[in-house]
């Protein structure tokens, strides 16, 4: 999880600030305060504490993460805990703390100001009043959404999930200043957790939204009761200037759907998420010597029994990154942490240095910061269009990982200090790209060749093994298959209708492809193709067809194939 990056104080009192690429102490003679805030996979399960605060234990659950609020419930040395979050998590919390023996007491709060669903959708952005936020959740939808609010003379804050925390935290500050011409916010769900914003309204531009199930796959989806009240919810916060807040959707038919979701109540969190440590890996690898690293994942995924209480997280990306650093020399320790590592797969980039990372390392070579600034070619001038804002956020989380690295390997990265000048440089010049991200997107489109689809890369990752369909669910957890089409849309024109009206719309737009463009530029354009992919799906098309496996082209190549035979024969 990415911090603030800044010291906090509560209530005048010091704290420190410990992430996975940063420490940040209240002194300036850096003693440890008396008080610390971390993000959940940070927290120290050595020290004792008399109080520890566990915030969103709903994320309890969460495939990916849910195992470091696990770790923290059950392993803190505190001799009081405090569980913030959902009411939906109470009965699994109550039930882990029984089986440790703990003593349980529940406390329920209620929201300190009204929020209001509004009984009219907003319809058009000539209807934005001062304190809106635009909720969209595709970097696509921000990019089309905010630059449709510029054009009507309106100034907006852009807050989505891959821009640095510095870069945040500013949008936000511009946003919350009552002296700021900027009175509009364009957002992900990325302002449900971790912001405090100054917000009047939440309008829903979509009620659909991309998820990754517990098996990794990429599913497109109705948002859930937890998220939708999550995002809901920053409406006219307690301490802001609004008194009370409002929530609508930008489309009429969403509105209805929006509120049924509302008023349903949150799914209980049946389980609580697990994830196998090094210590567990290497003695399975004791007794395994020749196996790589994902085998040993996988061999001690099969084997674990686990009950109705837990459940193992989702591990595709831990065995991407052992695969792709496996032909390196590493200690498997070390092989342990570089794949621990918090990146995003779907970054090339990012990855890549990573997997340069591995190999210096392993062979004993200090990663300075000269070595650093040749890789990532600083110093870095600001964005010309949304392609070179999105590498200048890449450099971010090369820097990021450089920092998260240096933590755990201090002789090997020995430029923490150098580095963090640099990304505080960098923060600033992305910011400037966000600033001025409408006339990006202008740039970006007349540069692009005529026909061509701007590839904008999205934050959610495709399954490696389920590419060709998805499962739709509605918010009562009804499942039916449906083609990959059903998530195609121009981005902009996404909306979430009724499901039968969202499925029919989509069929009848595959029937108009041919005349708006291929299949596979809508792919590219929604980031769920990439180029390299279409080259090996008109590799195996080809193979196919030569193979005579499809249709009407397979009957010809028979009937060539005979031809061809018979002339040999004679």
């Amino acid at each position: 999880m990415r911090s603030s990056k800044r010291v906090m104080l509560l209530s005048n009192v010091p704290c420190d600030l410990v992430t996975g690429e940063e420490r940040v102490y209240a002194n300036e003679d850096a003693r440890q305060a008396s008080h610390i805030a971390c993000t959940i996979e940070m927290c120290s399960t050595n020290t004792p504490y008399e109080v520890a605060v566990i915030d969103e234990i709903q994320m309890i659950r969460d495939p990916a993460r849910g195992w470091a609020w696990t770790r923290a419930l059950l392993g803190l040395s505190a001799e009081e805990i405090h569980v913030c979050g959902e009411a939906a998590a109470i009965d699994l919390v109550t039930e882990l703390m029984y089986t440790t023996g703990e003593e349980v007491e529940v406390r329920n709060y209620e929201r300190l100001t009204p929020l209001t669903v509004l009984d009219y959708a907003l319809e058009s952005l000539d209807n934005l009043r001062p304190g809106d936020c635009i909720v969209c959740f595709s970097k696509n939808d921000i990019y089309s959404v905010s630059r449709q609010v510029e054009a009507r003379g309106l100034e907006c804050a852009v807050i989505y999930g891959s821009l640095p925390p510095g870069t945040k935290l500013e949008q936000a500050k511009k946003f919350n200043d009552p002296d700021d011409p900027c009175k509009i916010l364009v957002a992900t769900d990325a302002i449900g957790m971790g912001l405090n914003l100054c917000i009047k309204r939440i309008i829903f531009n979509s009620i659909v939204k991309p998820t990754i199930n517990e098996k990794g796959e990429k599913e497109i989806d109705l948002i859930t009761t937890s998220q939708a009240l999550q995002i809901a919810g920053r409406a006219g916060r307690y301490g802001s200037s609004f008194k009370q807040g409002e929530v609508t959707t930008m489309h009429r038919d969403d509105l209805v759907q929006l509120k049924e979701i509302l008023s349903e109540p949150v799914r209980p969190v049946k389980a609580a998420g697990l994830h196998p440590t090094a210590e567990q890996i290497e003695m399975f690898a004791y007794h395994l010597p020749d196996a790589t690293l994902s085998n040993l994942i996988d061999i001690f995924v099969s084997l674990s029994q686990v009950d109705g209480l837990y459940f193992v997280c989702n591990i595709d990306d831990f065995k991407f990154l052992a695969d792709m650093i496996q032909h390196i020399p590493l200690n498997l320790r070390s092989r342990y942490v570089f794949c621990t590592a918090p990146l995003n797969r779907k970054e090339p980039f990012v990855c890549t240095t990573l997997l340069k990372f591995a190999r210096q390392f392993s062979r004993n070579e200090p990663l300075t910061f000269d070595w650093l600034c040749r890789h990532t070619k600083w110093p870095l001038a600001p964005p010309k269009n949304i392609k070179e804002l999105v590498h200048l956020e890449a450099v971010h989380d090369v820097f990021d990982l450089y920092l998260w690295l240096s933590y755990r390997f201090m002789d090997m990265f020995p430029d923490a200090a150098l580095v963090r000048s640099i990304q505080k440089k960098l923060d600033d010049i992305i910011q400037i790209g966000v600033c001025n991200i409408t006339k990006l997107i202008r740039a970006s489109q007349s540069s692009a060749a005529p026909g061509a689809a701007e590839v904008v890369p999205e934050d959610f990752p495709l399954s490696r093994t389920k590419r060709d369909s998805r499962v739709f669910s509605d918010h009562r957890g009804v499942k039916s298959p449906e083609p990959l089409s059903v998530a195609l849309e121009v981005p902009g024109e996404r909306r979430a209708r009724s499901l039968k009206a969202y499925r029919s719309s989509a069929r009848q737009e595959d029937l108009k492809s041919h005349g708006r463009g291929s299949l596979a530029n809508r792919l590219l354009r929604e980031g769920l193709l990439t180029q390299e992919m279409l080259r090996q799906l008109e590799s195996e098309w080809q193979d196919q067809h030569r193979s005579g496996r499809y249709g009407l082209a397979s009957k010809r190549d028979d009937e060539s194939s005979s031809k061809e035979t018979g002339k040999k024969k004679k």
